[in-house]
């Protein structure tokens, strides 16, 4: 008796929002941008529901093209490599304000991650991310008193883009020799 009602509860569910609409209401697609570089293209599904402040924040300077022209400015071997807010010529661009660190939503700074950058200041990023091309568990929410960094996203596709990056020669402070440069940041429609 059980699962026949459960089985006309599904039939009633389907009725009210239609087969697409169930379908919807039990699995949410997660955004999918491609960030367009110098060196190729870098395929990243973001995860709102983890880190929703973050994903709507990347993906309005997405829509607005703020990436574009942007490089990965540091980049630092068996670490990561991080862009998204100076251009080739050094120039820090104007930012929206900072905005709530989400780094508590249980996502960790894995190999192909993608996270904000950020001051020492918990609540400080704006543009900058990062992606991590090793296991950085010490960037890891730890606690109120180890905030870190919020994971926000993983790379899907183009690791290779990101390992072509890492490799690059660099000069103090780590700034490649020869600019990474970000195309554009644009969302992947189906």
């Amino acid at each position: 008796m059980r699962s026949r009602t459960l089985a006309m509860g599904a039939v009633a569910a389907a009725l009210v929002v239609g087969p697409a609409g169930a379908a919807a209401a039990q699995t949410k697609e997660k955004p999918v941008v491609v960030i367009e570089t110098s060196v190729g293209d870098i395929t990243v599904e973001l995860y709102p529901d983890k880190a929703p402040v973050t994903v709507e924040n990347f993906l309005a300077y997405a829509k607005d093209g703020f990436y574009g022209g942007t490089i990965f400015h540091r980049v630092i071997r068996g670490f990561m490599v991080q862009g998204g807010g100076v251009t080739a010529d050094g120039q820090r661009k104007p930012t929206r304000p900072p905005i709530k660190n989400e780094a508590a939503n249980g996502l960790k700074n894995t190999r192909g991650t993608i996270a904000m950058a950020r001051t020492n200041e918990v609540d400080s990023a704006t543009s900058q991310f990062f992606i991590n091309t090793v296991d950085n568990a010490f960037l890891d929410y730890q606690g109120p008193d180890k905030f870190g960094y919020c994971v926000f996203g993983k790379v899907v596709a183009g690791m290779d883009v990101v390992d072509k990056i890492e490799r690059a020669p660099t000069k103090p402070g780590d700034w490649p020799v020869d600019p990474v440069v970000i195309r554009a940041v644009k969302l992947k429609t189906p």
